[in-house]
C-alpha cells in the first residue's frame, strides 16, 4: 500500500467514524482538533510528512518505511475503536442532562423568589 493509499484510507475512516468532512487527510486532521489524541495527531503528521517527501528522490531516501507503516497502523487502530453510535448517544445525553440541570436551577430560583416574596 502506498502512502497516498494509506492517507485516503485514513481520511475515509475519519469521515466514517468521526463524521469529519474535508477533501484530504490534512484538512480532516485540522478539523478533528481535540477529537483525536495527541499521539494519533503525531502519527498522522508523520504520514503527511512522508507524503510531502515521497516525490523528491533525495528526500524519499530519508523516509523510514517501518515507522510510517507503524504510525498508519496506530491511527487506523484508534479510528476503528470509535463507535459513531456511542458518540451520538453521548452527545444527546450530554445535551439533555445540561438542559435538565438548567431547568432544575431555574425552578429552584423561582421557588426561592416566591418564598422570599411571601407567595409561598
Amino acid at each position: 500500500m502506498t502512502y497516498w493509499e494509506h492517507a485516503d484510507h485514513l481520511a475515509a475512516l475519519m469521515q466514517e467514524r468521526l463524521g469529519i468532512r474535508g477533501k484530504d487527510l490534512r484538512t480532516k486532521l485540522r478539523r478533528a482538533g481535540r477529537l483525536l489524541p495527541m499521539h494519533v495527531h503525531r502519527d498522522a503528521d508523520l504520514l503527511l510528512e512522508a507524503l510531502e517527501m515521497e516525490p523528491h528522490p533525495k528526500l524519499a531516501r530519508r523516509l523510514d518505511a517501518g515507522a510510517i507503516a507503524k504510525a498508519c497502523k496506530n491511527v487506523e487502530n484508534y479510528l476503528c475503536t470509535i463507535d459513531p453510535a456511542t458518540r451520538r448517544w453521548d452527545r444527546i445525553i450530554g445535551a439533555l442532562s445540561a438542559n435538565a440541570f438548567n431547568l432544575l436551577v431555574t425552578a429552584g430560583l423561582v421557588i426561592a423568589i416566591l418564598i422570599w416574596r411571601g407567595y409561598l
